[in-house]
């Protein structure tokens, strides 16, 4: 089993009761840290035999030994502090609040292994799914703050210098671990493409379109020295919270840089709602290159139509041909990693199977 695959989930599952409580207990200081990952062990355990009974091609830890999606970066590497952004969550009645963002308060050095212990344990107990590891893609780091993301460099080039040290030095030891599947997690080129985030790039002294060639080179520097045995996805997402999102706007802004320049093979792309715009960016989608349709939300517990999946695939398919189209969800179920999620684990096995049945439909 090699990706890309016809079906791809973005890697973030719902924490059982038990593993909240835990991490509640660990922090309260009533539970050790070897009880507390002997939890973790188990709970990895459990969602990787949900993975593989469903059928699903590629697995992953559901990202349960992290706080939140991007967490597991910033736990792991010394220098990062907290500051808020300039964009807010908001769903269809409210606006929620701004999303913090990291900075570099000092200069950055990798602690510790921030996924590459994660991956090693979850190597060991797939049986039947490919293992894939999921990490937050440098760029985050950078654009909800742009200039205020790195006080403690002289300049961005200073900045993402250390960041490619560090990515390179993990892409290092998960290559290691044996790991051939990696996938980068992106907030920053999506939210690029929404009219008023780029309005605030402008306003803040930066130029949206050079961010996003800035990002790409960042993004192939990091990827470097990777083995060519690793395949690369990377997923792009505007946002997932409880159900509420960042951004909006399709992805024409970015799409040439994003497919043409960008050195993955693979490309998780949300297309859930009409917030993500129209299939015409696929257009720039070169031979070789799989686009999984984020077409089931992660965002909502309605079960989408077979029949409408179907046929939105094959309106991606006036754009690149249907042998380089594969199905997902939009995002991660828990992208958020505590309580409250808009979707049950009963919910995320229904849109699960929905999604397999219908790349058995088309692609067979």
């Amino acid at each position: 089993m090699k990706p890309p695959f016809r079906v791809e989930h973005v890697g973030s599952f719902l924490r059982p009761p038990r593993l909240l409580e835990a991490a509640r207990e660990r922090k309260a200081g009533r539970l050790d840290e070897s009880a507390f990952k002997r939890i973790q062990d188990e709970c990895i355990r459990d969602i990787v035999a949900f993975q593989e009974s469903i059928g699903l091609p590629s697995v992953t830890d559901g990202e349960f030994r992290r706080r939140s999606w991007s967490a597991g970066f910033i736990d792991a590497v010394d220098g990062f502090g907290l500051r808020d952004g300039t964009l807010s969550f908001r769903n269809e009645t409210a606006v929620m609040g701004i999303a913090a963002s990291p900075y570099a308060k000092a200069p950055l050095r990798r602690r510790q292994r921030i996924v590459a212990d994660d991956f090693g344990f979850l190597k060991k107990i797939a049986i039947k799914g490919l293992p894939k590891v999921t990490i937050a893609a440098p760029d985050v780091m950078h654009y909800f703050l742009g200039p205020k993301a790195f006080d403690a460099y002289k300049d961005r080039e200073a900045f993402f210098a250390d960041l490619v040290k560090i990515y390179r030095q993990e892409i290092a030891d998960l290559a290691a671990e044996g790991c051939t599947y990696l996938q980068l997690d992106d907030t920053a080129l999506p939210c690029n493409c929404d009219p008023h985030a780029r309005e605030d790039v402008a306003a803040r002294g930066e130029n949206a379109d050079e961010l996003t060639e800035r990002y790409a080179r960042l993004l192939n520097e990091c990827l470097k020295n990777k083995p060519k045995g690793m395949a690369v996805a990377i997923h792009l997402c505007r946002g997932n919270l409880k159900g509420a999102w960042m951004a909006e706007g399709g992805y024409q802004p970015i799409a040439d840089a994003l497919f043409n320049r960008l050195d993955v093979g693979i490309y998780c792309l949300e297309y859930d709602t009409d917030r993500a715009g129209d299939f015409s960016p696929l257009r720039f989608v070169p031979k070789g290159k799989r686009v999984i349709l984020g077409l089931v939300s992660t965002k909502t517990p309605v079960l989408e139509k077979k029949d409408a999946l179907k046929r939105r695939i094959h309106e991606a398919a006036r754009q690149v041909p249907l042998d380089q189209l594969g199905i997902g969800p939009q995002c991660g179920f828990s992208s958020g990693g505590g309580s409250g999620q808009a979707v049950t684990q009963d919910d995320t096995r229904r849109k699960l199977e929905l999604v397999m049945e219908v790349a058995r439909d088309v692609w067979g």
